[in-house]
């Protein structure tokens, strides 16, 4: 973008507000001009979500103005905001799964000829939204419950271009995108610019903001820090604005060459439907990173190892004897434990309280537990410990940001004093200050002895936090990377790739 910004689409000035007597916003100024991608960022709690729910009209500001197209707006709901021109995107969509792509598209304002809904109307103009956004392969006929992820996120963005929206929210836009479906957000996102809608993105995830925004913003504790061009800014610096420290400091010194004890855990010739020829072992004291694609095996290997989906071939000790993971339950009474890739979907009970979830793990294993007021007690220290910051123990987990949820989980799994911890991209969805603490807990957890095995998309965390690395792909181990390896080498190893002579 030129330096000479046009005039403002929306424009934020002084936005105040309070939950019952808490300020959670204080006089924070923003503005997106049309065609502009704004980044947002801050930590959980540092007032982003409900800035933007103050913009899409989900709240009623107590102080400051919000002008939209030059004109001040007070919304009196969403409704109001979408009429006005202002759509958002969730992370978590609201489609109907049995409608078709067309039918979630105008739900609500169906085309009617005659009385009646005009369905071929409502095919063909939604067969022109998405040739607007070069998305025509995308049949508007579909069952939206068929679609996958990406696509869904498309009809979800059609649906506020139905109602000619002006400015698109995006929040949290690639949490549960794949690796290679997050690039076709890229372009989706560029397609949008050009036809001059502004976009405010939220996300925790750096490289995609550097990627897309022109202009950061970073809210902390409810107040404007900082809106700088991302072209003036790097990552470091604004990570300094979020939390108060460097990037650097975001991953704890590895372990060194003597620390690790004992082969903890061994895995020769294993395989099933989703893996084949695996062979690895992990000492007491180590963090094994491993690393692929999406698709490459990655979660396969967790699961096979906490035996949700077994090997079928091979052999697995721990600690020098042979084992036989074949179900959940054998692998935690085994003394693993896994932390799940889909936190939502697995690992947590939403509408269960904190304390519930976190005896979840050893209710099933010890399901009469004896001493329960002492187990109890014990999950209680480890809550603590882990540093959860819930209102109360009983508070439903679902109200809880989601770098506390995880520190439940892990808690949960801490009550039983496992040997072999297996983190399935621990951090995804987490705040940069919520990540700090997940890492440092990571690696306590092997300096007292545990074997941990974690898998993470984010390259940055797989090659801080790991003493070695294993890259998969297509089922298999496709190579083994020291400490101190770069992000080439594992991307040279994911995508079978041969590195350019130097």
């Amino acid at each position: 973008m030129s330096d000479a910004l046009p005039s403002p689409l929306l424009a934020l000035k002084g936005i105040g507000k309070s939950f019952l007597g808490v300020r959670v916003l204080d006089g924070v100024d923003l503005d997106v001009v049309p065609g502009e991608v704004h980044a947002v960022v801050g930590e959980n709690g540092a007032g982003k979500s409900t800035l933007m729910k103050i913009v899409s009209g989900g709240y009623a500001p107590d102080a400051g103005t919000i002008e939209f197209a030059g004109a001040p707006r007070r919304f009196s709901g969403p409704r109001d905001a979408q009429r006005a021109g202002i759509g958002i995107v969730h992370q978590e969509f609201n489609l109907l799964p049995e409608r078709t792509v067309a039918e979630n598209v105008y739900l609500g304002h169906e085309p009617v000829r005659r009385g009646l809904v005009d369905r071929r109307a409502m095919r063909e103009r939604t067969a022109e939204l998405l040739a607007s956004i070069q998305e025509s392969s995308l049949p508007p006929g579909s069952r939206v419950g068929r679609l996958g992820v990406a696509r869904q996120q498309i009809v979800e963005i059609v649906k506020a271009l139905a109602l000619d929206a002006r400015l698109l929210i995006m929040d949290e836009p690639t949490a549960a995108l794949a690796d290679n479906e997050v690039e076709r957000l890229y372009v989706l996102v560029r397609r949008l610019q050009q036809r001059g809608i502004g976009v405010l993105y939220v996300s925790h995830r750096l490289k995609e903001v550097f990627d897309l925004a022109d202009r950061i913003t970073v809210l902390k504790d409810g107040r404007l820090v900082t809106t700088v061009p991302a072209a003036d800014t790097d990552p470091d610096r604004l990570v300094r604005h979020m939390v108060g420290r460097d990037l650097s400091s975001y991953y704890p010194d590895r372990a060194a060459p003597d620390d690790p004890g004992p082969v903890r855990l061994t895995v020769h010739n294993g395989g099933n439907r989703k893996l084949r020829d695996i062979d690895l072992r992990v000492r007491a004291g180590e963090v094994l990173g491993i690393g692929g694609l999406q698709g490459s095996g990655r979660s396969a290997l967790a699961r096979a190892l906490f035996g949700a989906a077994p090997f079928t071939t091979g052999e697995v000790t721990l600690d020098g004897a042979p084992v036989r993971l074949r179900s959940p339950r054998a692998a935690m009474r085994a003394g693993i434990a896994y932390v799940t890739e889909d936190r939502k979907g697995e690992g947590i009970v939403a509408g269960a309280s904190v304390l519930d979830n976190a005896l979840l793990a050893g209710r099933a294993v010890l399901p009469t537990w004896r001493g329960r007021a002492a187990r109890t007690a014990r999950v209680r220290e480890l809550l603590a410990a882990v540093d959860v910051r819930a209102a109360t123990e009983d508070q439903e987990i679902r109200f809880l940001s989601g770098g506390n949820q995880q520190k439940v989980v892990l808690a949960r799994w801490l009550a039983l004093g496992p040997g072999i911890l297996l983190f399935d991209e621990p951090t995804r969805g987490i705040d940069v200050g919520a990540k700090s603490a997940i890492h440092d807990l990571v690696r306590r957890l092997a300096r007292d002895g545990a074997a941990v095995l974690m898998i993470s998309s984010d390259l940055p965390e797989l090659l801080g936090m790991s003493d070695r690395i294993i890259v998969l792909r297509d089922g298999r181990i496709a190579g083994e990377l020291p400490a101190g390896a770069t992000e080439e080498d594992v991307l040279t190893l994911a995508l079978g790739t041969v590195p350019a002579a130097a």
